[in-house]
């Protein structure tokens, strides 16, 4: 155990260390400040600037005084540059003492500042049932306007003799569902309504235009007085709807942003077709132009003299700059550093621009960089436009907006990491006032994460290069691998040749090693500790135990795509917290855009796969996906790990990821379409995988069913176990294989075959499938040539002392440690690192091109290695065909059966990833499987391993 005591002594110095950077990082002067570190192992410097204010947004409510908003999303200054409004787009759902949502408290919000005196001062906040993203002042400054998301409508706001205030009953847009169609809720999908986004009304005051986020058009509502009335005239995007001679051509899809030139031109950004359309709004109402764009473009701003429109373009991290005049692209302005800074990163995608503003002379454009947390600065008086700083944000700023003489910035960001409570007795010497007992049942990572304000004096020269080496610091640009990273991953690509990489759901560090008895756990979060999961204990035990891990992500919905692609695109950021409060939206993160498969571009091929899809060649044509990352030179949404694979000349199998679950658990009338819930597709030849993305596709096994937890993943790993044993026969594993082992996320519990029909056992199973996996391998000819990777995509549904992001990690196979407590910070952006650098494929974002790779986890002298999968005591309980074994453990008792489960959480989506209330199944857990002891409210922040 002396390894141990030295892991116990080197992890004191990690810790200490870790601190002392977290704690602040420096400017180029020297001159200290405070910083966060975020999951992805960025820094946070919101306060850094000179005379920067960075606060928070209390929306003052009278039962919960100290609660602070989350996901700022859109800022906009009032004509007379006197007004400032913040809105809010996001999840912001408060829960009482029993876990219900208290629906007074559970709204977005506007947040009026009067900025006259560059310093803001807060005058009111107004209360908005659902929004997305859109807020516009009128011409005369009197009224402004609020898209109201998911309710298909608009509020109108007067100014008056007490400030503002919501006029008359808010304009409805009017897209209903199609009469006869199940799938139909309104929107352009599969049971998705409408969402308004993006407003702008015309310089005359007498148009407003509203962007039809899920019906692919604009709406064009009369104004009289500033206030709506009358009908809209409502203008087709998509151009198989115009004409139907261009049926199944994409186009005018997503529509997220509105500009106004005049009264006679809209430009509309559409995010997933990659283009601005250009819609005349004399006569009548038409789209004239399709400008294309190499991103996906978001938020657009109109030069003063309207002759050019610049526009944010995420994947292609870049600002794309259109003549009005000729309706093309004439420069293309890189975000992400100055050209001329020494430390100009290589890598550009997840830079993620997002927003801009325009200072009043027109000599400056300010752009924030969502991916790098900062507001890029750039000159337009120069003879090529060009980034010449880069000034430090909160966590994702979403919006930027610039006072009228140009002097002051007004930045709001939609995230901030969970930590600790501060509301926590254990931790604070003196607790907060404010602080209430409502605030410990609302301890939801999406609930934890806050939006930020910060207000910015435009920088001097000087300053502003000293705030740029801050940026490029926050984000490692300077970063180089030292000598001993560079030397075990050589060492590690040479002998490594396949690599298999598990991904499972939604679990803490503490849920499930708590208990391990030693490293970082707290045993009294244990809900599903070595009795229901004993393979992760024996890895973590005999292997390394990582206990200072992170899921880069908060849920699923970025979990996967950071899991994937070490990034998340900007629609995601924006549109997670929003589809996660039910608040519209859909589940657009792994491959379906508003539940269509994207993945098949043709008509013909969507309906073989689905019967249910209708005869419709318009409906989302063609293969572009909104949230899919770019890759390297211009690879258009290629930006995953299997495609860095592929387009390194490795070959790749996909068990699980990005599958289509469309048709999984359909019951009534629509179940004869259903995929049926049988463990031995391959027996029965039946094909119940059909991938959603298109390059992933013809790597995909068809008999390995997707997310589903009717399913036990026992069957899973032996339809994986199957394949393995031919490729075994054959000598030809591929060098990456994909495997999702999904069933500790839990659900189903009427449905669940086998008797895997409550959470303990369906953890169990997944703990068994996770160790007869690494038994196959282990005893294989491939034993001593493969690595195995396993992360959870996210930590949300458990208990953690530490973060609401820390997490259960494992490496196994040759030349990992043995017997080792691995404390270094890590994430999950340092694995997919550390999976790049062993199979040679090369970095995909500038958040894996400058985080470390894993390399305390490996040893040279650890080349030996074996496993032998334990079969966890609960499974007795269940009809699996596994034999019972002896067990070290007390006796297993089963707690509660699948009935009160059931009964729980009746009314419960499982379908697909996260459709459920999280929080109160968050409880509902605690209460099934820690029966009589208080559901726990702080993190604690203790240090357990000493």
């Amino acid at each position: 155990m002396h390894a141990r005591r030295a892991a116990t002594a080197l992890r004191t110095l990690l810790l200490a260390g870790s601190a002392m950077i977290a704690v602040a990082a420096t400017t180029g002067s020297g001159r200290a400040a405070p910083a966060t570190i975020t999951s992805s192992g960025q820094y946070l410097t919101p306060a850094a600037a000179p005379g920067a204010v960075f606060t928070a947004l209390n929306p003052g409510l009278a039962d919960n005084p100290s609660y602070v908003a989350g996901q700022a999303i859109s800022t906009a200054v009032s004509p007379d540059g006197k007004t400032l409004l913040v809105l809010t787009s996001g999840y912001n759902l408060v829960n009482d003492a029993s876990g219900k949502v208290i629906p007074a408290d559970s709204e977005e919000y506007v947040f009026v500042y009067d900025i006259s005196n560059d310093k803001p001062v807060q005058k009111q906040v107004l209360k908005v049932p659902n929004t997305w993203a859109g807020i516009s002042f009128s011409p005369d400054g009197q009224h402004f306007y609020v898209s109201g998301g998911v309710d298909d409508d608009v509020h109108t706001y007067a100014l008056g003799a007490s400030g503002w205030a919501e006029i008359g009953t808010p304009f409805a847009l009017g897209h209903a569902a199609v009469a006869g169609n199940p799938l139909s809720q309104g929107g352009v999908g599969f049971l998705v309504k409408p969402q308004a986004a993006g407003l702008a009304t015309t310089a005359d005051g007498k148009s407003l235009l509203v962007a039809n986020f899920y019906n692919d058009s604009l709406s064009i509502v009369p104004l009289s007085g500033g206030v709506p009335g009358g009908a809209a005239t409502e203008v087709q995007l998509r151009p198989g709807v115009i004409n139907a001679a261009q049926d199944g051509v994409a186009g005018g899809e997503y529509p997220f942003w509105v500009v106004a030139n005049g009264n006679s031109t809209a430009y509309v950004s559409s995010e997933r077709d990659r283009e601005v359309d250009v819609v005349s709004l004399t006569g009548t109402p038409q789209v004239t132009a399709r400008i294309k764009v190499a991103g996906n473009p978001n938020r657009m701003v109109l030069s003063a003299d309207g002759k050019y429109l610049y526009v944010a373009c995420d994947n292609e991290a870049d600002v794309e700059v259109i003549s009005t005049a000729s309706n093309t692209v004439v420069d293309t302005i890189r975000t992400t550093a100055p050209s001329s800074y020494v430390g100009m990163p290589k890598y550009f995608h997840g830079t993620a621009p997002n927003s801009l503003a325009l200072s009043r002379d027109g000599t400056r454009l300010y752009v924030t960089n969502g991916g790098t947390n900062s507001v890029a600065v750039i000159a337009l008086n120069t003879a090529k436009p060009e980034v010449i700083g880069l000034l430090p944000t909160g966590y994702y700023p979403n919006s930027v907006s610039v006072s009228p003489d140009g002097k002051m910035l007004y930045v709001v960001n939609g995230k901030s990491m969970p930590g600790p409570n501060p509301c926590n007795e254990k931790l604070a010497a003196d607790v907060p006032a404010s602080c209430t007992p409502l605030q410990h049942y609302n301890q939801y990572i999406l609930q934890l994460s806050k939006a930020g304000f910060l207000t910015m004096p435009v920088p001097a020269t000087e300053e502003m290069e000293e705030l740029t080496r801050l940026v490029a610091h926050n984000n490692h640009f300077s970063f180089h691998e030292s000598a001993r990273d560079r030397s075990m991953m050589a060492f590690l690509h040479r002998h490594i040749k396949h690599i298999i990489y598990i991904i499972r759901e939604n679990r803490t560090y503490d849920q499930i090693l708590g208990d391990l008895g030693e490293g970082n756990g707290d045993p009294a979060l244990a809900e599903f500790g070595k009795t229901y999961t004993p393979n992760v204990h024996r890895v973590a035990w005999n292997f390394v135990d990582l206990d200072n891990f992170y899921d880069t992500a908060e849920v699923s919905g970025n979990g996967w795509p950071w899991s994937t692609s070490a990034r998340e695109s900007d629609y995601g950021t924006k549109a997670l917290p929003v589809n996660y409060a039910g608040r519209g939206l859909s589940y657009d993160w792994e491959g379906t855009n508003r539940n269509v498969n994207v993945g098949i571009a043709s008509l013909a091929g969507r309906k073989a796969a689905n019967p249910l899809y209708p005869d419709d060649p318009n409906l989302l044509p063609g293969t572009g996906n909104v949230a899919a990352p770019d890759g390297p030179h211009g690879q258009v949404q290629r930006g995953y790990l299997w495609d860095a694979a592929l387009r390194a000349g490795l070959s790749i199998r996909n068990y699980g990821f990005f599958i289509d679950l469309g048709r999984y658990n359909l019951s009534g009338a629509l179940a004869k379409y259903g995929i049926p819930e049988i463990n031995d597709a391959y027996a029965q030849k039946i094909k119940v995988a059909y991938a959603t993305n298109p390059d992933l596709a013809p790597f995909t096994d068809p008999y390995f069913r997707g997310f589903d937890n009717t399913i036990a993943d026992y069957y899973r790993e032996q339809e994986w176990s199957r394949e393995f044993t031919n490729y075994v026969r054959h000598h030809d594993l591929p060098s990456l294989e994909l495997v999702r082992l999904m069933h500790d996320h839990t659900g189903n519990f009427t449905t669940a075959q086998n008797g895997v029909n409550t959470p303990g056992l369906q953890i169990a199973d997944n703990d068994y499938a996770v160790g007869k996996l690494i038994q196959t391998v282990a005893h294989s000819p491939y034993a001593s040539s493969t690595l195995i990777f396993i992360v959870e995509d996210d930590a949300q549904d458990g208990p953690d002392h530490v973060d609401g992001h820390r997490s259960e990690a494992f490496v196994v196979g040759p030349y990992v440690r043995h017997h080792a407590v691995v404390s270094a910070r890590y994430s999950t952006v340092n694995m997919i690192r550390t999976m790049e650098d062993i199979l040679g494929i090369g970095p995909m974002t500038l958040n894996d091109a400058y985080e470390r790779p894993m390399t305390a986890v490996f040893s040279r002298d650890d080349r030996k290695w074996t496993f032998n999968a334990a079969v966890p005591q609960p499974l007795s309980a269940t009809t699996l065909p596994i034999k019972a074994q002896t067990q070290d453990e007390p006796e297993w008792q089963p707690l509660h059966n699948a009935a009160w489960w059931a009964n729980k959480t009746k009314g419960y989506d499982w379908r697909k990833e996260d459709a459920i209330p999280a929080v109160a199944y968050d409880h509902i857990l605690w209460e099934g499987m820690m029966p009589g002891k208080p559901y726990p409210t702080e993190r604690n922040g203790r240090d357990y391993s000493r």
